[in-house]
């Protein structure tokens, strides 16, 4: 699957996102290596600690089906779902993908010109505690 594919998926998940709280709509979309893809969306909570991001929506789905091994991850974000600027991952997030993604997995971020910037893992989050992958 192309990035920018995996990109326009990952936009179209901002419309289930439920961010009465911040407004922040984020959307997400995991590839797996078996070629599967995965959606998420963030859901707050008033207590704030319950809430979810999109990509720990996303790859809890997959981990639940079954899926352990990911290829790249597209995310979209913006105020009241508008994307506007590229939306990097939280670093919960980053450290949920570390638990099971290698350093050289793929972070997609895309902005409002519909530009994508990629990543890996190992430049988000360099010194990640996890399992030596």
């Amino acid at each position: 699957m192309e990035d920018k594919e995996l990109a326009e998926i990952a936009v179209k998940m901002l419309k289930f996102s439920y961010a009465p709280y911040s407004h922040f709509h984020v959307g997400a979309a995991l590839l797996s290596k078996s070629g599967k893809v995965f959606t998420g969306c963030n859901v707050e909570n008033a207590a704030y600690g319950p809430s979810n991001c999109a990509e720990r929506t996303a790859v809890f789905k997959a981990v639940s089906e079954g899926e352990r091994d990911f290829e790249a991850i597209a995310i979209a974000g913006g105020p009241d779902g508008i994307v506007k600027d590229f939306c990097s991952p939280c670093g919960v997030c980053r450290q949920v993908l570390s638990e099971f993604c290698s350093k050289d997995f793929k972070v997609i971020m895309i902005n409002s010109e519909g530009s994508l910037k990629a990543m890996t893992l190992g430049q988000l989050l360099p010194e990640s505690f996890s399992l030596e992958k």
